[in-house]
């Protein structure tokens, strides 16, 4: 059988994907799409003057960045974008470790590879807003000093965005004078520690008010000075989001494998993870993968359930609902929640909806009295609130509240297969790959979902056998023993 070809009708076809590839190629933040690690770092723009994004290699952390600075240049925010706006064309400065590294990371994600005219333009920012074709820089040849960028807002075009290429091998001289909106680094200054903080701090110097500054990096360099400001320093006005190799969907199972292999065991914390050599060490350095679990779909009746909080005085509010199968002795990490900068009720709200029934654990500091003179765990156990609060705070069953003796039953159950996480849990992973020591002590930052967890490991014997759900879902509860004889549900017991 002799088909006909409309060979017209072919040649438009070619034509128009040849078109559409080609319009690909250069407008790439119209396709960009975050991962949630990268939405999260791209939000905190919004209230944060500083941010790191404390990645591991080949996770798409410098994309982050080249995205970000193209969306400020050009004044196109996407409708999905949470973080900061600016309203007018925008003045910045793009720094890496060198010249050269300069050139072939941030300006080749930004305007597209050096050296080949036809490839000018395939970056981030769409070729036809540069205002003309950047004119060479000194020292390094194919590197940009200065692009400029056609800059519009709310779609009207209103002046242009300019950026400057610099890098911290030029010294302190070339980090002064000048006013900025933004400022992106990728990577940390590779020098003496101090004097990389310096100029990192004379960056930091330079931007105007409502500025800002954001960091893409793989912490090799290990306990910084620039590390600890944002790890052990707290601040309102600065913050890090750690993304891990696993996290990064464009890898399949097989290429992490690969990559994971190629990686020297040195460097493995700091390259698959993000996460820098961090003081005397990790509390728990085991490989996550050991107390990793898919997340529990069917949970056996006789299974107890408890909530662990940690109040968030000063820090985030945090709630873990650990399962605790009895007969095997093993305590799994369900569900978990974090939240900073909104009322109790909302806390509360949370945590109904996943276990209304389930007891409420809490520490020490919950006896503290609020602005209206009640204690703070009141303030959770009485209405709008009402949650099952525990009657009195977290201890051991010896009455001892030691921080030291719940992070050793949770690292003996942890070598001993008796402690498991819902691998889908990020935030408590997240805390728990930082969880690091300082002269000996545990470094009390970025913790609250580790804290809470140990409460609920410490208080294990107030869990009791309730269902899941909210009261809108369940029926109140009343609590039963074995033989069904009605008793106090505060009563430990078997």
């Amino acid at each position: 059988m002799i088909v006909s070809i409309d060979r017209e009708a072919l040649r438009k076809e070619i034509e128009v994907r040849k078109r559409l590839a080609e319009y690909k190629r250069t407008h790439k933040m119209e396709f960009w799409q975050p991962y949630p690690k990268q939405l999260q770092f791209i939000e905190l723009g919004k209230t944060k003057l500083e941010r790191y994004f404390m990645a591991a290699n080949r996770v798409g952390k410098t994309e982050t960045g080249a995205f970000e600075v193209a969306c400020h240049m050009t004044g196109r925010y996407p409708e999905w974008w949470p973080g900061k706006k600016f309203d007018h064309p925008t003045r910045g400065w793009v720094v890496g470790e060198s010249s050269q590294a300069v050139r072939d990371i941030q300006q080749a994600k930004l305007c597209g590879p050096p050296y080949v005219d036809a490839d000018f333009g395939t970056g981030m920012i769409p070729k036809e807003l540069f205002v003309q074709k950047p004119s060479a820089g000194h020292g390094v040849t194919g590197i940009f000093d200065t692009i400029q960028v056609y800059h519009s807002t709310n779609g009207v075009r209103d002046g242009v965005s300019t950026a400057t290429f610099k890098s911290y091998e030029q010294g302190r001289s070339k980090f002064q004078g000048e006013k900025l909106d933004w400022g992106w680094s990728d990577e940390e200054p590779d020098m003496e520690p101090n004097k990389g903080f310096e100029l990192y701090i004379e960056f930091l110097t330079r931007m105007a008010g409502g500025g800002i500054l954001f960091m893409t990096a793989t912490p090799l360099i290990g306990d910084t000075p620039i590390v600890q400001r944002f790890m052990r320093e707290a601040s309102q006005d600065r913050a890090f989001i750690t993304m891990i190799l696993d996290e990064a969907e464009h890898w399949t199972e097989e290429e992490k494998r690969a990559i994971r292999d190629k990686c020297p065991s040195w460097q493995k914390d700091a390259r698959l993870m993000g996460m820098p050599l961090l003081g005397q060490g990790r509390v728990w350095p085991y490989d996550e993968n050991m107390i990793k679990e898919q997340p529990i779909t069917y949970i056996p009746e006789h299974w107890v359930k408890l909530w662990g909080i940690d109040f968030g005085i000063a820090h985030p509010f945090a709630a873990v609902l650990i399962l605790w199968d009895k007969d095997n002795d093993v305590i799994h990490v369900h569900a978990c929640y974090r939240q900073s900068d909104v009322q109790p009720i909302h806390h509360a709200a949370a945590i109904r909806n996943i276990g209304a029934s389930v007891p409420v654990a809490w520490p020490q500091d919950g006896t503290a009295r609020e602005s209206g003179g009640k204690p703070l765990a009141s303030l959770y156990r009485e209405k709008p609130c009402e949650l099952l609060m525990c009657p009195t705070h977290a201890t051991f069953e010896d009455g001892s509240i030691s921080t030291e003796a719940g992070v050793l039953e949770m690292d003996q159950r942890m070598t001993t297969g008796r402690f498991k996480v819902a691998a889908h849990l990020a935030d408590w992973f997240e805390e728990f790959r930082m969880y690091h020591r300082k002269d000996g002590q545990i470094v009390k930052q970025r913790d609250d979902l580790l804290s809470a967890t140990r409460v609920a490991v410490m208080a294990k014997r107030f869990a009791r056998c309730v269902p899941l759900g909210n009261f809108k879902q369940r029926k109140r509860t009343t609590y039963y023993d074995e033989q069904n004889v009605n008793w106090d549900p505060w009563t430990p017991g078997e």
